[in-house]
């Protein structure tokens, strides 16, 4: 990325450049800016900031006070002279720390360049007083300064895992000047650019348009806004069954179509509901209060592995008789084996409705035995599809039940459900066990196990209510907008409980700029992005566009939750590794851990490694569909997807709204 410096501007002028710029460093010792118009400045989230106030004849007070207004406004960096007094570095370094601010410890040298021993003394002193970012400049008088300089990336530091993102060394006069661009190729964040050559901070400093024709050329990047996305199908199918089970007509509005949504209404209307359409409104007459046995022999639940393992516990409470369940496509290939333990806890039998050979239950399978209320423990290890279909079936038995859940996965679907019951009436009580961290910071990684309390004897009543947008088609441009650009997508509910609003952690995780506006629109734009480390075990379906995220972020990236992905329409962990692998992208599995080596988009179009082009394989799943689109976004040429058809199950109109 280019950080264009800003120098002798007022607030007012700085205001109307920053939306041009991709980043920028504020010289607070060269720019007149009163206190409250510095922590205005900095209290703006729309591109990453860079606070510096170089040290005047050796007294310190001026440049602390400013640049620590600007931290505690939420600057992004903060630059601090590796010569500042001990006592001001402590004190700043602390604050950085509590205000999340980045640190980036400068050593310049306008004389010259050290020798090789000279600048690694710097380079470690840098990193000991604290860096997050090292800074090293000096002046080059011949290529052999350059060199020497240059040469600082490919060290072995004590204590520091890489310097992949958290170097920038470059040398200032002519001979400088290719070092500039030479930086981001080697893994610096960002490079130094004036606004124009007349205004350079330093020698040999270039203008920024002329950096972004050396680096960007051709490349058009990714700007998008006023976006909407679809409805959520994760809510859109639970709330589609529950209105089928209700008493009275339900209303769920902002519907959009999609093949696994579709294949909940025609569940629904095998259950004999009536579903109509009026625009973006479902309109439903439910079956309840369901009095006596259905009697249904047969139910086709599409492509749909939710549909199906809610059907499975529902039916099994108000159906009557067995019945076998149908499928087709990648559902057919889904192992039902945890579904089928599970069940069998209550008192129901899975088994393949053809003789297969094999122990592997799959869809079509049949159904026999009537769902028995009761205590019970299951594990949650294999998702928490099937649970969410218990939480819907055991309130329309007779009696109470209590049943535990250990090793709980994907959570928030698990209250995805209890959020749309409520809508419909019915209510459960849940209580989560973890560690007093976990239960301090509301943070579902550190459940440990999960107890729920469902009345039997409840009713469905009718319900009206809005279908949330759905955050896992959002995670993909989001994810395109943070390495290719920018977008901003309107709609988005930043307090839902979907588990794939997590893409929005994943990205602040890895250094993007993340705001919402006023009326409510979610803003994502390109920063330095890092490598980051994150447990997706509860979002499983952001696997695929998180892992393409990865590379493109300096350094080594870590994503648990590797082992939840083989059951999804693809063995989804072979395919990213497969992808990833092809693309030129170093990847591997270690045990839960899927472990990308990323560099920038900026140092891969400087490199030539750019992704590698071609004809890829979406292995018939939409959400590899939808990562390799955003991929092709940094690839050195098209890239071909061989089943594009595959994200009508989630977002048919999705190439559309991405290349609009």
């Amino acid at each position: 990325m280019i950080c264009t410096s800003l120098q002798n501007k007022t607030y007012s002028e700085i205001m109307e450049l920053l939306p041009d710029l991709e980043m920028a460093e504020i010289r607070l010792d060269r720019c007149e800016l009163s206190d409250s118009e510095i922590e205005e400045l900095f209290a703006q989230t729309d591109i990453p900031l860079i606070a510096t106030c170089r040290g005047d004849g050796g007294d310190w007070s001026v440049s602390e006070h400013k640049l620590s207004i600007a931290v505690q406004a939420g600057a992004r960096f903060a630059d601090l002279e590796i010569e500042a007094p001990s006592e001001v570095s402590r004190r700043f370094q602390k604050l950085c720390r509590q205000c999340g601010t980045e640190l980036i410890r400068s050593y310049h040298d306008f004389d010259g360049t050290p020798d090789e021993k000279g600048l690694q003394m710097a380079l470690a002193r840098c990193f000991r007083y604290g860096a997050d970012i090292a800074k090293i400049v000096t002046t080059c008088h011949s290529p052999s300064d350059a060199a020497r300089i240059e040469g600082l990336y490919s060290i072995i530091l004590e204590d520091v895992d890489s310097l992949q993102g958290r170097l920038i060394a470059f040398g200032m006069g002519d001979e400088g000047r290719s070092t500039r661009i030479s930086c981001l190729r080697r893994g610096a964040p960002f490079t130094y650019a004036a606004l124009t050559r007349e205004e350079a901070t330093a020698p040999g400093q270039p203008a920024t348009d002329e950096l972004a024709d050396l680096i960007y050329g051709s490349a058009e990047g990714f700007h998008r806004a006023g976006l909407r996305m679809p409805a959520s199908k994760s809510f859109a199918q639970r709330a589609i069954l529950a209105a089928a089970l209700a008493e009275g007509t339900s209303r769920l509005r902002d519907y959009s179509s999609c093949e696994d949504s579709e294949a909940a209404i025609q569940a629904a209307r095998s259950l004999g509901a009536d579903v109509q359409q009026d625009g973006s409104t479902l309109i439903i007459t439910g079956i309840g209060p369901i009095k006596q046995d259905l009697g249904l022999p047969l139910l086709n639940v599409g492509e749909s592995g939710l549909l199906a393992r809610l059907s499975i516990p529902v039916l099994s409470a108000i159906n009557g008789i067995p019945f076998a369940l149908e499928g087709y496509g990648t559902l057919t290939r889904r192992p039902m084996n945890q579904a089928a333990e599970i069940m069998a806890a209550f008192g129901v039998l899975l088994n393949n409705l053809n003789e297969t050979g094999t122990r592997e239950i799959h869809v079509p399978l049949t159904v026999r035995g009537r769902l028995i209320p009761g205590n019970a423990e299951v594990s949650g290890s294999g998702g928490s599809q099937l649970i969410s279909g218990l939480l819907m079936a055991l309130p329309l038995c007779d009696k109470d039940s209590t049943f535990h859940v250990s090793e709980p996965k994907s959570l928030p679907y698990m209250y995805i459900t209890l959020d749309v019951l409520r809508h419909f009436g019915i209510s459960t009580r849940s209580e989560m066990e973890g560690d007093a961290e976990m239960l301090e910071a509301e943070d579902w990684g550190g459940c440990t196990g999960i107890t729920f309390k469902v009345r039997g004897g409840q009713r469905y009543k009718a319900a009206d209510f809005s279908i949330e947008s759905d955050w896992s088609a959002a995670a993909g441009f989001l994810v395109a907008g943070a390495v290719f650009g920018s977008v901003e997508i309107n709609g988005m509910d930043m307090k839902s409980i979907q588990a794939d609003i997590a893409a929005i952690d994943v990205l602040i995780e890895a250094g993007a700029m993340v705001s919402q506006l006023d009326d409510g629109t979610i803003c994502v734009r390109r920063a330095p992005l890092e490598a980051f480390s994150f447990d997706l075990n509860h979002a499983p379906d952001l696997f695929p566009v998180v892992a393409v995220l990865a590379a493109f972020c300096a350094g080594e990236s870590r994503i648990a939750g590797l082992g939840r992905l083989a059951g999804k329409e693809s063995n989804r962990a072979e395919a990213i590794l497969r992808m990833l692998e092809q693309m030129g992208v170093e990847a591997e599995a270690d045990g839960d851990f899927l472990v990308v080596q990323g560099e920038t988009w900026a140092s891969r179009l400087l490199s030539g490694r750019l992704l590698h082009s071609g004809a890829y394989t979406s292995s018939h799943d939409h959400r590899m569909a939808m990562a390799l689109q955003v991929a092709s976004l940094g690839a050195d040429g098209p890239i071909s997807i061989d089943d594009t058809a595959c994200v009508g199950k989630s977002f048919p109109g999705f190439f559309e709204t991405f290349n609009q």
